[in-house]
């Protein structure tokens, strides 16, 4: 049996830098209150007006050179979310992301995309750069995925969560295709929802600015947004006794949290569940924000 730690991948590069400012010194000097088998692989994210980006919009006032160097600081890779999928040649030249990416050239950092004419660029202007194959691509066929983690350009590929639980054809990978693959462990989308792709497609629309009408979520439960204890329950869902006892032992090794747009508390719910040893989980909160005069209201 291989032996191997978990990397996460977590959200909010630049939304939750503040979050992050306070908990990368308390990961680094308290490391015996975290879990040994865990490590942050990544903290992912796209600063405001970036057209290239296909998540949610982060919107901050941090400075971007303030990010850059607490990833540099704590050697953790910075990977913008650039998974745009309605980028054509024309946006190839746009100012603010060229700069961007000019800013987080580095052999440690990544680029998520969904556009091949974007991942060409980024290719060949910034080649310092590992490419991420975005979960955008809605990839549900698993004959599919494989094929996507055999294409030659990218590092990691962030499968679709309805895939999660394959295990037989998972298993049936090879291990290059096991170090390349990325989970998204916490997804609270209906599992059966049909309108994935319509719902990314609209977020890029809504970073390019072009004004199309913003997709509205039909699926059940969508009214109520995210609420972490209904993610448990999706049968996509990854747990920590999952990475423990079956993922791990299986070979795999990368999964990602996704958070951004949620409230910087939730995500420290998240690292409290997925990093955290239970019995150090109040220290964590009482180190982050927790004091004898908070009032809750």
């Amino acid at each position: 049996m291989k032996t191997c730690k978990a990397r996460f991948h977590l959200p909010g590069l630049f939304e939750f830098h503040k979050l992050y400012s306070v908990f990368l010194p308390l990961l680094h000097e308290h490391r015996d209150w975290f879990y040994d088998w865990c490590e942050i692989g990544s903290i992912y994210g796209t600063p405001n007006d970036c057209i290239w980006s296909g998540g949610r919009v982060e919107r901050s006032d941090t400075d971007i050179q303030d990010v850059l160097e607490l990833m540099k600081k704590y050697d953790i890779s910075a990977r913008l979310t650039m998974s745009n999928s309605l980028i054509r040649e024309e946006h190839l030249y746009d100012r603010r992301c060229n700069q961007i990416c000019r800013l987080f050239s580095d052999p440690n950092n990544g680029i998520i995309v969904h556009s091949d004419v974007l991942a060409d660029y980024i290719r060949n202007e910034y080649p310092d750069y590992y490419l991420v194959s975005s979960t955008t691509k809605v990839i549900t066929d698993f004959e599919l995925l494989k094929e996507e983690l055999d294409r030659e350009e990218f590092s990691y590929v962030v499968a679709d969560f309805r895939l999660n639980r394959e295990f037989a054809s998972l298993g049936a990978l090879a291990q290059s295709q096991k170090d390349k693959i990325e989970f998204l462990c916490n997804e609270c989308c209906w599992f059966y929802c049909q309108d994935r792709k319509t719902c990314y497609e609209s977020v890029s629309h809504l970073n390019m600015g072009d004004g199309f009408p913003e997709h509205k979520c039909s699926s059940p439960g969508g009214e109520k947004g995210y609420v972490f204890s209904e993610a448990m329950a999706n049968p996509g869902f990854i747990g920590v006794e999952d990475i423990v006892k079956k993922y791990l032992p299986m070979g795999f090794t990368n999964f990602k949290i996704e958070g951004r747009g949620l409230g910087s508390a939730l995500i420290l719910e998240f690292i409290l569940y997925y990093m955290t040893k239970p019995e150090y989980q109040l220290k964590v909160r009482e180190a982050i924000y927790l004091d004898n005069m908070l009032d809750l209201f």
